[in-house]
């Protein structure tokens, strides 16, 4: 079995995009990060070639593995599978559901990004480990992102799946308590983190907004 089933899939999801934060190296920022409390990466590199990406995965593959962290690969499950990482994450333009789980087998976790309500009912049915649910705000990473569903988006699907459910999109450390009162499982982040003048300390920020129930007025 795969070691990553008993981890919780809940809390934060660093995304580790070079194209955000380009002066900072990848392994920098998971191992700053995972020091820090984080245990669940996923890497995204939409423009690099198969030997290019394969070298960048790789290395983050081992960090991770050095740090106990969970490894998953955006969008290639031939990545994933090439260095061995702990799943994979589909876009809604990937390899379908029951392809990507031949390719990865069945101990390899598998999550979906979902944007509405159908998307959200159809992936479910595929039983994937956990969908990715936005953009809740504005993304700052991505310009050609699907319509914003805000807060009462995402509490209105939660009833849809009993599935883990990451928010993502423009997440800020202030929004991390209106997010999870929302029904979120955990929130997945990419530039908050990557462009945060300290890395831990926002890695912290994060993770302790997430014990912590927001008021009301959030």
């Amino acid at each position: 079995m795969n070691p990553a089933r008993p981890h919780s899939l809940s809390g934060l999801f660093i995304i580790l995009d070079p194209s955000v934060c380009p002066a900072r190296p990848l392994v920098e920022v998971l191992t700053a990060a995972a020091e820090a409390g984080a245990s669940l990466f996923q890497y995204r590199n939409k423009t690099a070639s198969m030997k290019e990406a394969y070298v960048e995965a790789l290395a983050l593959r081992q960090a991770a593995a050095k740090t106990g962290a969970l490894f998953i690969v955006n969008d290639r499950c031939d990545l994933a599978v090439a260095v061995d990482a702990d799943g994979v994450h589909l876009g809604q333009g990937d390899l379908p559901l029951d392809l990507a789980r031949k390719v990865m087998g069945p101990d390899k976790l598998i999550g979906i990004s979902t944007h509405n309500s159908d998307q959200v009912r159809e992936a479910t049915a595929g039983k994937p480990d956990y969908l990715g649910f936005g953009p809740i705000f504005t993304p700052g990473s991505k310009q050609d992102h699907d319509p914003v569903v805000g807060i009462e988006g995402l509490r209105s699907m939660r009833s849809l799946t009993s599935l883990p459910v990451f928010a993502i999109g423009g997440i800020q450390m202030e929004q991390v308590g209106a997010v999870m009162n929302a029904g979120a499982d955990g929130v997945a982040v990419i530039s908050a983190i990557l462009k945060a003048a300290d890395i831990r300390e926002a890695v912290r920020g994060f993770l302790s907004r997430m014990l912590t129930p927001a008021s009301p007025a959030s």
